[in-house]
């Protein structure tokens, strides 16, 4: 009850007052299992009616009633899907304009001639089915190799979509703009190139590419308030980078890098080089990053704006704190205590966060003072 004092007059002004308090650990969380038994749950996306789509790895599409805890597959995905080494079913998004035109957006590595390619596609869901699977683009990413995929996708607020692709374990790639390996592309919403992508004109260099020189990016998030895209990525041995990525620049990877070779501690590259930008963070040791959200609700009253991506190698949830100039200057680790590497990470629309891991659990993460 708050009092305040008019002319003379007590009065008393019954207003709801709620200070949430500070979270640094996992006993201020309450962590809520809505699934297990997954197969390397991949990709999240929360239907109008809430219940969530979840990619697995293993070519599976799983649809979740987060209120009875029943998972039911999702039949009509392609058959050609590579599921192998690093490589399957990886994203799933939601149209931003679902309500009306039903779309949903998956990556894939796709298999051609025994090769994988990382590939954008969109389908609609009908009575448990996919129907009108299209493939928007087929990326120019084919190798042998089982790694480096990229995969996540993202959405701006002027009717284009960003895919993420990786080196494909050729590093040669991510600084050859005639294919699209090592590449974050931006597209129309059907598949065709924006006229005004930052390479459209020139030659022997493909059209769909918005930046280049990333190693492996498996977090992509477009900020819809600020029209920022974050970026986070998988260095080599240390140097794992989160990057606020922008139209036609160069994000280095192989010439500049934090990080070391595997066989040997030696550096991979300079640390710095005119023309190639630098990231906004760096981790050595390496988390190995998964997903990346910038939190935007009130839910967590203390992680507005901040950076949240999810931990594999050291299996945590990773919060980044940024200032006024976009620079990381604090970061804290939290579900320490779920022992699991987690895959993804993603904000709910009542600002709960939908938690991934490779244990094949998904879980729903909300403060524990607000229960």
């Amino acid at each position: 009850m708050q009092f305040l004092t008019f002319n003379g007059l007590l009065l008393a002004l019954i207003m709801p007052f709620f200070v949430q308090a500070e979270i640094n650990g996992d006993n201020d969380l309450h962590v809520e299992q809505l699934a297990k038994g997954l197969s390397i749950p991949w990709g999240i996306a929360v239907l109008p009616d809430n219940s969530l789509l979840i990619t697995q790895r293993n070519n599976t599409l799983s649809h979740l009633n987060p209120d009875s805890g029943k998972t039911t597959n999702i039949m009509g995905l392609p058959e050609d899907v590579l599921v192998s080494g690093q490589g399957g079913l990886f994203d799933v998004q939601l149209s931003p304009d679902y309500v009306n035109n039903g779309w949903l957006y998956f990556s894939y590595s796709k298999e051609i001639d025994g090769q994988g390619t990382t590939t954008l596609s969109r389908a609609k869901l009908q009575d448990k089915q996919l129907v009108h699977w299209q493939d928007l683009i087929v990326t120019q990413s084919r190798t042998d190799n089982k790694v480096h995929f990229g995969g996540r996708i993202s959405f701006d607020n002027n009717g284009h979509v960003f895919l993420s692709i990786g080196d494909r374990g050729e590093r040669d790639n991510a600084q050859n703009r005639s294919n699209h390996a090592g590449s974050i592309l931006r597209l129309n919403l059907d598949g065709t190139v924006p006229s005004d992508n930052p390479f459209i004109d020139q030659a022997n260099v493909l059209p769909e590419i918005w930046s280049y020189g990333h190693r492996n990016p498996q977090g992509l998030f477009f900020n819809q308030q600020t029209d920022q895209l974050w970026a986070i990525e998988h260095g080599p041995r240390g140097g794992d980078e989160i990057n606020l990525v922008k139209a036609g620049k160069n994000y280095g990877w192989p010439e500049i890098s934090y990080g070391k070779e595997y066989w040997a501690p030696l550096a991979v590259g300079k640390e710095h080089q005119e023309g190639m930008e630098q990231p906004i963070k760096m981790y050595d040791p390496s988390i190995a990053p998964s997903g990346l959200v910038q939190y935007q609700t009130d839910l967590f009253k203390d992680w507005k704006g901040k950076l949240l991506t999810g931990a594999m190698k050291l299996q945590h949830l990773n919060i980044i704190t940024l200032n006024d100039n976009d620079e990381a200057v604090d970061e804290k680790r939290l579900l320490k205590t779920l022992n699991s590497r987690i895959r993804n990470v993603i904000e709910a629309p009542d600002g709960a966060l939908l938690i991934a891991t490779d244990s094949g659990d998904i879980y729903r993460v909300t403060p524990t003072d607000s229960q």
